[in-house]
């Protein structure tokens, strides 16, 4: 534990879980704790296939990067980023066009902390220490990087489904939307329990339950209340699906409880 702390903050709560820090678990990384570490394997206890979800959400990001490069997009402001992982934002955009520019947001300072020690040679590269929901700041911040003139995808994967209603997610995509020109895109991915039985809504339940210790608890959302994240522009298809149905460059036959969509703003 002490040759872990040397590249921690010294704000970092290491022994409070961290949604983030959890991630970066799920996805094999190394920047997780043992509180990290116990809950997250609370959690597959309950649902084995939380990891597979996980890569998959990451699968459904490098498409979606790949997507907007190719229409032209090469700003990107991904919100609620995480732990930078291989195959992170900057990574894919930057192979196809080494001028792309890309701005990471979170709160987590270890994540913050990890990816700015990782980009400090990379001028067209940098993340912001702060709140997604703060959107004046993330903007105020951004404005340093991006190029607000043209048009910027916007990514905010896994990260809605930890804004409770009370702290209004859809006035702030709004916000974030209304900030860049037409041309624009918009991604999310978000978990959702539509598609489980009694037995794995009781265990879903139980995941909450965990989540809920903490620095953010869980806030599911239906096909509906995701969709309307993207009102007013203009969705491409397949439309919200399961991440490993958007637009998949392999078959996967395995269930995803996580909707991902993207749309353009007209």
């Amino acid at each position: 534990m002490k040759e872990e702390l040397k590249w921690v903050p010294s704000t970092v709560d290491v022994t409070r879980p961290s949604v983030a820090r959890m991630y970066d678990y799920y996805l094999g990384g190394s920047h997780n704790f043992e509180a990290d570490r116990a809950a997250a394997k609370q959690v597959e206890q309950i649902f084995p296939g939380v990891a597979q979800s996980a890569q998959a959400n990451r699968s459904f990001l490098r498409r979606v990067v790949r997507h907007l490069m190719d229409q032209g997009v090469d700003q990107f402001l991904d919100l609620g980023s995480g732990i930078p992982t291989v195959g992170n934002v900057h990574e894919i955009a930057q192979h196809e066009n080494p001028d792309a520019r890309v701005v990471y947001v979170d709160f987590e300072p270890v994540a913050v902390s990890h990816s700015n020690a990782l980009l400090a040679d990379n001028p067209n590269a940098t993340a912001i220490l702060a709140d997604l929901r703060a959107t004046a700041t993330v903007l105020g911040g951004a404005r340093e990087t991006l190029d607000f003139s043209r048009p910027v995808g916007v990514l905010v994967i896994a990260a809605l489904h930890f804004i409770q209603d009370a702290d209004s997610p859809y006035q702030a995509v709004e916000e974030y939307m209304a900030a860049f020109p037409s041309g624009s895109y918009l991604a999310i991915t978000h978990a959702t329990w539509d598609t489980l039985n009694d037995e794995e809504r009781a265990e879903a339940e139980q995941i909450a339950k965990i989540y809920s210790s903490s620095d953010n608890g869980l806030k599911m959302r239906t096909h509906a209340e995701v969709t309307k994240f993207f009102d007013g522009m203009e969705m491409l298809e397949p439309g919200v699906v399961a991440v490993n149905d958007w637009r998949p460059d392999s078959f996967d036959e395995a269930h995803v409880g996580i909707y991902g969509a993207v749309a353009r703003k007209p």
